[in-house]
């Protein structure tokens, strides 16, 4: 099996030089937000990934869990290592620019994208966290000088309170990343509003 293939994926070409790295939530699968990017991102390639891990044998996730809210960060390590290094080999065998690419996760896929700028810099130009959590707190010095980053809130949002959005926020910022913190009257479940708001971010890096 060749290193593209450890995932189970879509790739769909584009006419622009950026790739769109797109994290499904949990649950969801390599098609679910293939349709939106091609939307939001009409010049971008997409790379769309499954996740490996299924929880109670249905629901695929990129990294497992104990219960709700409760990450096992020793897989989320092992899953974003692997992770990472398949978007290396996915761009070379795609033949797209490694240093273009942006991800868009929403919950879960957002979560192993923070981990993708946590640990391992320089795999993402930019990434669109949609209701991310605060995963964990970095013993190292983050080391983002170059990146854009969108976090996208819901006040009411079970998983990530927003002392832990405003925490994540500082954290990226204060590791030389570019954020914008968006909030909406709403829970974990996506609105208009985020929509809107991911257009007006991804846009202008996504073109060309």
């Amino acid at each position: 099996m060749s290193a593209v293939e450890a995932f189970v994926h879509r790739h769909e070409p584009g006419s622009g030089g950026a790739t769109l790295l797109l994290l499904h939530g949990t649950g969801g699968d390599e098609h679910q937000l293939i349709d939106l990017g091609r939307r939001l991102a009409p010049e971008a390639a997409l790379l769309s990934p499954r996740g490996q891990v299924l929880e109670d044998g249905v629901a695929a996730r990129f990294f497992a869990r104990r219960g709700m809210g409760n990450l096992d960060l020793d897989d989320l390590r092992v899953r974003g290592a692997g992770l990472a290094a398949w978007v290396g080999a996915a761009c070379a065998h795609y033949e797209r620019d490694p240093a273009r690419v942006i991800a868009l996760g929403y919950s879960n896929g957002a979560n192993i994208a923070e981990e993708l700028l946590f640990r391992h810099p320089g795999v993402l130009r930019g990434a669109a966290l949609l209701r991310a959590m605060l995963i964990y707190n970095p013993q190292e010095p983050l080391a983002l000088a170059g990146t854009d980053v969108l976090i996208a809130a819901g006040d009411a949002d079970p998983y990530s309170p927003a002392q832990q959005v405003a925490e994540l926020a500082e954290l990226l910022a204060a590791g030389g990343a570019e954020v914008e913190l968006v909030r909406q009257a709403t829970g974990h479940g996506l609105v208009q509003g985020d929509l809107d708001a991911l257009a007006a971010w991804l846009g202008p890096r996504a073109a060309g």
